[in-house]
């Protein structure tokens, strides 16, 4: 009973209803205005901002119109190889010398290009529709060489057009040379298979490294010339390297993808 008097009697007493409240301290303040200053900034730049991305894929140094694999069209022993590799052939071009049992049979060239592989010797047995040789699709030695980066399928709708890409040559040491310059030329939207990959590029083990993964998607890349480095393509770093690229030649490829806002994974 005692204690409640005295509560009335605080209630009832004037003394202390003039005196100031003290809703918060200066340092309160600051930091509210400081958390209303970032709230507000990090809501524009969800609506407004975008996010950069890439995907990293494996790539090679290819012409445009690529290679194809050069069978034989009979069966017997080979009794002369008339093709080095490397050389650059026309079409219908002597490669190999047959013998058959109806004589002897010269396998020629389909198309102008270049020999990257000879896959048959002199006194092999071949068999009809053996593989003897990869030749690589190019008339001439200033033909452009392009990039083809094979990219996972579910990465190949945020390629945008004329995307830009960074390509690691395995041949090039990056640390002092840097990295070749591209953009996206097309992307094809069908998933390739180890064979096609093998048909295209003239090399089933190829065809094999680059489905490791499950069928990818070939983005065909245009390299940037400068006619200042040797190479003949643009680097990061101002010269690139003393000496000019091959073709057949692997890297890895870092394709930029379609800026991303970020309230679309903001939000549910």
């Amino acid at each position: 009973m005692q204690f409640r008097q005295q509560a009335l009697a605080k209630l009832q007493s004037p003394e202390e209803l003039d005196l100031p409240v003290r809703l918060a301290r200066p340092q309160g303040w600051l930091a509210l205005g400081v958390t209303v200053v970032v709230m507000a900034a990090a809501s524009v730049w969800a609506v407004t901002g975008s996010v950069a991305s890439t995907v990293s894929a494996p790539a090679i140094l290819t012409h445009g119109q690529g290679s194809y694999l050069l069978q034989s069209p009979v069966a017997g022993q080979v009794t002369a190889v008339l093709a080095r590799q490397g050389e650059r052939l026309p079409a219908n071009a002597p490669v190999l010398k047959v013998r058959t049992e109806q004589g002897e049979t010269v396998v020629r060239t389909v198309a102008a290009g270049r020999v990257t592989t000879l896959a048959a010797s002199i006194g092999q047995i071949i068999q009809t529709g053996t593989d003897v040789a990869a030749v690589e699709k190019v008339a001439h030695a200033s033909d452009p060489l392009y990039a083809t980066v094979y990219v996972p399928a579910e990465n190949a709708a945020a390629i945008p057009a004329h995307a830009s890409v960074d390509l690691t040559v395995s041949s090039v040491p990056a640390q002092r040379y840097g990295v070749l310059r591209g953009t996206v030329k097309s992307v094809d939207r069908n998933a390739q298979s180890a064979r096609s990959i093998a048909a295209y590029l003239g090399d089933s083990q190829l065809g094999e490294q680059f489905t490791r993964k499950g069928r990818p998607v070939a983005v065909l890349v245009e390299l940037a010339e400068s006619p200042s480095t040797k190479s003949g393509y643009r680097w990061s770093n101002s010269g690139g390297p003393p000496f000019r690229l091959e073709s057949m030649t692997l890297a890895t490829g870092s394709v930029h993808l379609a800026d991303q806002h970020p309230v679309d994974w903001l939000l549910p």
